[in-house]
Parts: structure tokens; C-alpha cells; sequence
């Protein structure tokens, strides 16, 4: 039996890359349900201008209080994960990409809204920018369905204008309330899947496990914990980082670090975000011209990312984040992209030799760092509302070589 209370409901999660969804079998201790990591299909044009315009989306929205969820996938980012969501009864399901920087849940993209008998329309209207890109629609509640969960009167943004987005049919928002706010007419904020969950008495703690397997190991699979964390998964004590008092990362999964590489610290204590939906590990740029130097790393025009030789590669030293007070370190292996998948993020010579590292520069007005997929692949995150707190373990996967 896993170590969780009876309140606790683990989602588990299959990565897959251009296949279908399958629901992975049940038992009677969890809920399982597949997440599918999906591509750009079109071809991706630069993984770090498209990260970097999430971030200053989402730094530019909660300075002026309209929220900017998911400018990456505006931006067509490389990777995006999706969860098969019930929505209705009789049940009809939409893959929808999980976020831990935005608060809505909206449908209408790939795949149209079909109102069942638990349809609610409340008449107001949906709108939330991304950037480049955007949807508005009306709002709905509806009863929601993940596994065994079901929450109802969830409000659904439906949309009937949309921009900017492809393979998928909506969000599944995870962050704060706060993120909702100024997106529904004649509300302030609404609750989201996460408050619905805990006012509903389906968890016992506002909080979400994150684990995810890295994406290039050769079963890569993931797990959601709604309520609490699976200890199992974890091969150290967890560290929290309470929420930046920091504006604006204190709007969003916000935390104070600092980083270090080798033994040369390169960004001093900074706010910044914990971020699911973004691909790569940002950081200022004064900490990132300095990591460039350190690494003899040259930057590639054709996708964005520094480039590095295999001898560079061999004398990479360890990068360090200190997230309160404890040292979370990112081995070389876990410092560059899955050279098997070069072709991703735009490599067109068909060289999977080639070398690239997954830290960038975020460029100027927006947070200290964004730490993104490729960071939280090799940690367990915690993302704690009722405390106000993120929370970090390490996993076997930790020091994995695959990449």
C-alpha cells in the first residue's frame, strides 16, 4: 500500500511521444490516469524564445493583474503534457495540459464543449491572454472527473475564439487562485480544480505532488498525488522553500535560490518560479553569461540552446541550486538535453551526438529564474497551498544517465 492517508488520490501518468493515451490499470489503493507528453508536430522553431516569452508573459500579467497562462504553448513549445479529463455525464473526455502557472481550466481547442445534464451555463464570460495568443469563451460549470475524483461545479472556461493553440483540446490549471483573477466577467477569482478539491472534502490538504520520470529513459512514466506526496518515490527528506515575499514570482509557485557551478557561485539568492509548462531551466542573464564562460559553450542559432563538445561535456562540473538551505544538484548528464531527441528542439542534421544544455538566458524585465520540466524531471516538487510552501526530494532519478 502506498504511504498516504485515505484522503490522498495519486494520478498516475504515462509519457509517450506520438502515440494514443492509454488508461494504465486500476487498483485498489490508487487512480491511475495517463498523461500524454506531446510534440509539435509542425516542427518547433526555438525552445528558448518560446520559454522566454512565457516568462515574461506571466512576469508582465501579474504585475498589471491580468494572468498570461501558457505563452509556450502560443509560442508552440517542444513538450507539453496532457491529462485525459472527464467532463460531464454522460462523461466525455478532453486531453488537457497540466500547468502550475495558471489557475483556469478552459476547453474548446482541438476538441468542442459538449453540455450534458450537469452543464451549468452562469452567463459570464471568459478571457485569458497568452501573449501572442489567446482564447474567450463563456463560462460553465460542470463536474469534473479524474480517475476517482470527481468535483462538481467546476467553473470551465468554453471557448469559441481561440489562437495559438494545437494538440490540444484545453488547460488544467494548478495554480493559484490568484491567477484567475480579471479572467471571468462579474467574479474577482475563481476557485480552482485544486479548491474545489479540498472545499469538497476529497483531500485533506490543498497540496500537489509533482514526480516525473525523465522523458528519456526507456519507461518513462509519471505520477500526480492530489493531497499529499508518495514518500515511495523519494530517496531523500523533502526541503520546503516557503513562498517568496518577492513581487511578482510571489504571485505564482515562487521561491528564493541560489546557484552555484562548480565552485563559482553565478546567481546569488533570487526570486523566481517553479514552473511545470516550461521546458527548460532559465536564469538571469549576468548568471547565465557566467555559466556560458565557465562551460566554454557556444550558442547555436538553429535552436537557441548553448551547444557544447564531448570534451566539454566530459569536464562539465556540478550546477547547484540551494533551495532552503539545501543543496539540489544537477549532475552533467542532467545539465543536457536527451541528445536522442535532438531532433525536438529543432537540430535538422540528424547528428543525436550533438550536445546541448538545457540552461538559458531568460532575458531582461522578469523573474530571477524560471526552473522548469528539465529541472523538475529530476526531483520530486511539492506544491503546498495550505502552507504556502514548495517542497523538493530527490528521486532515483535524480543522477540518471539517460540523457
Amino acid at each position: 500500500m502506498l504511504p498516504l492517508t485515505s484522503m490522498k488520490i495519486v494520478l498516475s501518468f504515462l509519457l509517450v511521444v506520438g502515440s494514443p493515451v492509454f488508461s494504465a490499470p486500476l487498483d485498489t489503493h490508487r487512480t491511475a490516469v495517463s498523461l500524454a507528453a506531446i510534440f509539435n508536430a509542425a516542427g518547433v522553431t526555438n525552445v528558448v524564445a518560446a520559454d522566454r516569452a512565457r516568462a515574461q508573459a506571466l512576469h508582465q500579467a501579474a504585475k498589471i493583474g491580468k494572468y498570461y497562462a501558457n505563452a509556450s504553448i502560443t509560442n508552440v513549445a517542444p513538450i507539453g503534457y496532457t491529462i485525459q479529463v472527464g467532463i460531464g455525464n454522460p462523461m466525455k473526455h478532453y486531453g488537457l495540459l497540466v500547468d502550475t502557472a495558471s489557475g483556469n481550466t478552459w476547453i474548446g481547442a482541438d476538441q468542442s464543449y459538449t453540455t450534458t445534464t450537469t452543464s451549468t451555463g452562469t452567463g459570464n464570460t471568459v478571457s485569458v491572454s497568452y501573449g501572442s495568443g489567446n482564447f474567450s469563451g463563456k463560462e460553465y460549470l460542470d463536474t469534473i472527473t479524474l480517475g476517482s475524483l470527481s468535483i462538481s461545479n467546476q467553473s470551465i472556461g468554453v471557448a469559441n475564439k481561440y489562437q495559438g493553440f494545437r494538440g490540444v483540446d484545453g488547460v488544467l490549471g494548478f495554480g493559484p487562485v490568484s491567477m484567475t483573477k480579471g479572467t471571468v466577467s462579474n467574479t474577482d477569482t475563481v476557485p480552482t480544480i485544486m479548491d474545489n478539491l479540498f472545499s469538497q472534502g476529497s483531500i485533506d490538504s490543498e497540496i500537489l505532488g509533482v514526480y516525473f520520470v525523465p522523458v528519456s529513459e526507456e519507461h518513462p512514466t509519471g505520477t500526480l498525488t492530489f493531497g499529499g506526496w508518495n514518500s515511495s518515490l523519494m530517496t531523500s527528506h523533502i526541503t520546503y522553500a516557503p513562498i517568496t515575499s518577492t513581487s511578482p514570482a510571489s504571485t505564482y509557485w515562487g521561491i528564493d535560490q541560489s546557484i552555484t557551478y562548480g565552485d563559482s557561485k553565478i546567481l546569488s539568492s533570487a526570486a523566481g518560479i517553479v514552473d511545470t509548462a516550461t521546458v527548460l531551466i532559465l536564469i538571469a542573464t549576468d548568471a547565465f553569461d557566467a555559466y556560458k564562460s565557465a562551460t566554454g559553450a557556444t550558442l547555436d542559432e538553429n535552436t537557441g540552446l548553448l551547444k557544447i563538445t564531448s570534451d566539454q561535456y566530459n569536464n562539465l562540473k556540478p550546477l547547484v541550486f540551494t533551495i532552503g538551505g539545501t543543496a539540489f544538484t544537477l549532475t552533467p548528464n542532467a545539465q543536457i538535453w536527451p541528445r536522442s531527441m535532438n531532433s525536438v528542439i529543432g537540430d535538422t542534421s540528424g547528428n543525436s551526438d550533438n550536445i546541448y544544455l538545457i540552461v538559458a538566458d531568460i532575458g531582461s524585465e522578469t523573474f530571477g529564474f524560471v526552473s522548469g520540466y528539465t529541472f523538475l524531471e529530476r526531483f520530486y516538487s511539492i506544491f503546498d497551498t495550505t502552507n504556502k510552501r514548495v517542497g523538493f526530494a530527490t528521486t532515483a532519478y535524480t543522477e540518471s544517465t539517460s540523457n
